[in-house]
């Protein structure tokens, strides 16, 4: 019976000191969230990201594919990233105190991949300079909604327009997989 007393004995004494152990080499608790960012912040990560998108697919897709369309009644690949960069002048334009654009940009005034790219490019430049200059406190600011001619936020706006291109994003990808590509988000991370 001692011994078995000993052996309990000993197994306490190591399950105790194995216990002590990894206690002493547990993970460091994380340190505190980091605070969340600023709306403007937010707004402008968000309006950067889509932007980036959508250029990284200007940019991508081959240029002999420009006018492609997956069906006669859609708009073509490059008719798509001009209606969704030209988008951001009803945005942009009101909060400037700026005349909005009289439609859509017109294809033949873009006849180069290189002319689209920088349209797409220069619109969400363009908007991301805009809301960094509103900052927090001119995201309230007051502008009228072209479309519906009504009074409207200046950051609803904003968020607004993200959202259409991200429409735009969403169909650009159908063009790419119709078209037996992937779209550069798609792929495989390095």
């Amino acid at each position: 019976m001692k011994f078995i007393g000993k052996i309990i004995t000993a197994m306490l004494a190591i399950g105790i000191s194995l216990l002590t152990a990894s206690a002493q080499n547990a993970p460091a608790k994380d340190p505190a969230p980091k605070p969340a960012v600023s709306p403007s912040q937010a707004l402008l990560a968000a309006w950067n990201d889509i932007g980036r998108k959508l250029t990284a697919m200007a940019e991508d897709f081959p240029e002999d594919k420009y006018d492609f369309k997956p069906t006669p009644a859609q708009r073509g690949f490059a008719d798509q990233l001009l209606h969704a960069a030209g988008g951001n002048y009803f945005f942009i334009n009101p909060a400037k105190g700026v005349k909005v654009p009289d439609g859509d940009p017109k294809r033949s005034d873009f006849k180069t991949k290189a002319a689209v790219v920088e349209y797409v490019r220069k619109s969400f430049a363009d908007g991301a300079a805009l809301i960094q200059s509103k900052g927090d406190s001119g995201l309230n600011d007051m502008i009228t909604d072209p479309f519906a001619n009504q009074q409207a936020r200046v950051g609803e706006q904003a968020w607004g327009f993200i959202e259409h291109s991200g429409e735009h994003y969403g169909q650009l990808v159908v063009y790419y997989r119709v078209a037996g590509l992937v779209p550069p988000e798609s792929r495989p991370k390095k």
